[in-house]
């Protein structure tokens, strides 16, 4: 057996034994049983040590194979995620938005080539600098020291003249941030180009529609009896059409306007007009209620106002069937005063209304067209209300019906009187 095969509870017996046996060897030699005990007892402990020493061995070369195999793992563990992170960092090198790691006091620390062209940044020079300092005297260094809580659209790029970014600064872990800059200089363009064309071809269109209605207005039904129907038809549509080019026309305007020269406008006297057109559309089909508790007036476009809210009113009046309801409320709340239109109408679909202010977007075109609609009165809605600083909130259930409010903040109100205040 070998000297580690003894098992540790029969260690003490086996000791005594040779003990007993050393002794009386020593006995017989000569009568010295103690030198024999002594002997046992020098190879007990030679063997003892032998073991330990054996099982010593034992336990280090299974750590070092355990250690050995833990090592290997951790160094293909290191060697995958350093290999993912160069293919992360070389894809965010070719994106073509802007990308720039910032620390906790937006200094840089690292940025993508579309980073050096639209930015403007340089490397490595720009590494561990103040992106704001750097970028000192822009737009983009004044956002980002008002805290950059929201993007920032439309700004013009640092780095390239006559080109502009959307910009958003975004957490990255607890110490970190991350500015992304998109370049929309081409959508921009585009977007130009789609305003001139509607704008042209609306004026183009103005000329020919006002003859044609014009010379339907001349022709009599009664000389013509079988053609009244025809004839009441293309005066309407004609009409229709007449009424969105003139609706192109205006937001064509609304589009490419950047503020409104400030008048007072009296409030009183807008919303009894408004309600007097309303009236007028519905034709005694529905009850129409105004409600004015404000005791205030707007500074802003008597125009660009009453093309707005006047909008609201008749889109109510136009979908909502007869014997409904419609109340128009002018009323104070703590961050302004709220203009609203409630109704009793069909009701819009939640699906539908993220969309609404979109140009010609229809919940039902067929009740559209019946109704007169263009399609483009919430659209001119939203961008009278974004002259104004205000904001358009669309509450509806279908079968229910509607609420649209316009809600104007305090430095658009004024206290009502004659004079002219700006």
């Amino acid at each position: 057996m070998s000297p580690s095969a003894t098992p540790p509870w029969k260690l003490p017996a086996t000791l005594a034994a040779g003990l007993g046996g050393g002794a009386l060897l020593g006995w017989l030699a000569g009568g010295h049983p103690a030198a024999g005990i002594a002997l046992v007892a020098i190879a007990e402990v030679v063997l003892l040590l032998t073991r330990i020493r054996h099982q010593d061995q034992i336990m280090m070369d299974a750590s070092a194979t355990a250690t050995s195999l833990q090592h290997d793992r951790f160094m293909t563990r290191s060697r995958r995620l350093a290999s993912n992170l160069r293919d992360l960092r070389n894809a965010v090198s070719k994106l073509p938005d802007a990308v720039v790691l910032l620390d906790e006091q937006q200094q840089i620390r690292w940025f993508n080539h579309a980073a050096e062209n639209l930015l403007g940044l340089r490397r490595p020079q720009d590494r561990g600098v103040s992106l704001s300092q750097r970028l000192a005297g822009s737009e983009l260094a004044d956002w980002l020291r008002d805290g950059a809580r929201e993007p920032l659209n439309d700004a013009s790029a640092p780095g390239q003249a006559n080109s502009q970014i959307n910009l958003s600064l975004l957490p990255l872990g607890d110490h970190e941030q991350l500015l992304l800059a998109h370049d929309v200089s081409h959508l921009n363009r585009l977007e130009q180009t789609r305003r001139d064309f509607v704008s042209n071809v609306s004026h183009e269109l103005r000329t020919p529609l006002t003859v044609i209605h014009g010379y339907l207005e001349l022709l009599d039904p009664e000389d013509v009896p079988e053609l009244a129907p025809v004839l009441g038809e293309m005066r309407a549509q004609s009409k229709r059409m007449g009424q969105i080019v003139e609706d192109l026309l205006t937001l064509s305007r609304l589009e490419t306007q950047h503020e409104v020269v400030d008048e007072r406008v009296p409030m009183e006297a807008l919303l009894a007009t408004v309600r007097k057109e309303a009236e007028a559309l519905s034709q005694g089909r529905h009850r129409i209620v105004l409600e004015s508790s404000a005791g205030v007036d707007l500074l802003g476009s008597p125009k660009d106002l009453h093309s707005a809210l006047s909008n609201l009113a008749s889109n109510a009046v136009r979908y909502t069937p007869a014997g409904g309801s419609i109340t128009i409320r002018w009323q104070r709340e703590p961050a302004g005063a709220v203009y609203s239109v409630s109704d009793t109408g069909f009701g819009i679909p939640a699906s539908h209304l993220a969309r609404l202010t979109e140009r010609f977007y229809r919940v039902s075109s067929s009740r559209s067209r019946d109704t007169g609609g263009t399609g483009l009165g919430l659209s001119i809605v939203k961008h009278v209300l974004n002259l104004h600083q205000a904001q358009l909130q669309i509450q509806s259930a279908p079968g229910v019906g509607s609420t649209f409010s316009c809600h104007f903040g305090m430095a658009r109100l004024l206290p009502p009187g004659n004079n002219d205040e700006t």
